[in-house]
């Protein structure tokens, strides 16, 4: 009979939650929040790729897709930031350090930062949308040399409910960095830009025919950023969109994530718009 060489590495399932142990939960806006999470077993940190998502289990409950928000290069825990929209983020939420929850991933595609060296970037994002974009601007940041300019435009509904308010200041401050924030509504004390993400595109500076667009965000600002970028005269194979929505089962068997010939969680998130531009365009798909 033969027997598993003793230095075989451990077949993982993709379909079993390994426990990880809740390390801190962090408050953001009303409803939003990040959890950072540590394996509960000992064994090592899982690596990952900007833009990859993990399904979150929470025992007794239910899991969901929640994408990756932390430096995937310097990554001592794995950090997601979601809304409490559900039974299973409302559980989350709730959840105190030492808490235990099951997490299975990291599953697809990511943002296509490290093969893009010399290029523009030009970084538009909604709401929650900033939190799978996060590690995509950790690496830009953090291997700053290797990139042309970096532009992030980021619209939130109102002051209030901006998203990683400190690391936005932070990276404001940096002279090689281009970082301009919008809101919907506007508060007596708002001194910044007020209306659409999309009007920031237009003062934005930088050579679109060099630039890679990374867009995330509600389907209709994403729908409209699309068209600025193209009208600027930024190519289709050069913006890249997250597309997540309805993911269930992460590995491609329950099929809640058909989008026409593909499934979101095992051909995206992350897809390169020209590939996906005649679904894209149709009306509630």
């Amino acid at each position: 009979m033969l027997e598993m060489p003793t230095n075989a590495a451990p077949v993982i399932d993709p379909m079993v939650p390994v426990p990880y142990r809740i390390e801190r939960v962090k408050s953001e806006t009303h409803d939003t929040f990040t959890v950072d999470l540590e394996p509960a077993n000992g064994a090592g940190m899982v690596s990952f790729g900007p833009g990859q998502f993990n399904m979150v289990y929470v025992f007794g409950v239910g899991e969901v897709p929640i994408s990756i928000s932390s430096d995937p290069l310097n990554c001592p825990t794995i950090k997601h930031t979601t809304r409490m929209v559900g039974a299973v983020t409302k559980a989350m939420g709730s959840l105190k350090r030492g808490d235990v929850i099951g997490v299975r991933g990291p599953f697809g595609t990511s943002w296509p930062v490290a093969d893009q060296h010399g290029r523009d970037f030009v970084v538009v994002t909604g709401g929650i949308g900033l939190a799978p974009l996060r590690p995509a601007l950790y690496q830009l940041i953090g291997q700053r040399e290797k990139f042309g300019k970096i532009v992030l435009l980021y619209g939130a509904r109102a002051p209030e409910e901006i998203l990683f308010r400190h690391e936005l200041e932070r990276w404001r401050g940096k002279f090689d960095l281009e970082v301009q924030v919008t809101v919907d509504r506007a508060t007596p004390d708002w001194r910044g830009n007020v209306g659409v993400v999309t009007a920031l595109i237009k003062r934005s500076q930088f050579d679109p025919a060099n630039t890679v667009a990374l867009l995330c965000g509600p389907e209709v600002m994403m729908r409209f950023t699309i068209l600025e970028l193209q009208q600027r005269g930024v190519p289709s194979q050069h913006i890249f969109l997250s597309m997540e929505r309805n993911m269930k089962c992460a590995v491609g068997f329950c099929g809640h994530c058909q989008y026409g010939p593909t499934f979101i969680c095992k051909d995206g998130p992350v897809f390169r718009f020209d590939r996906v531009e005649p679904i894209f365009r149709k009306a509630e798909i």
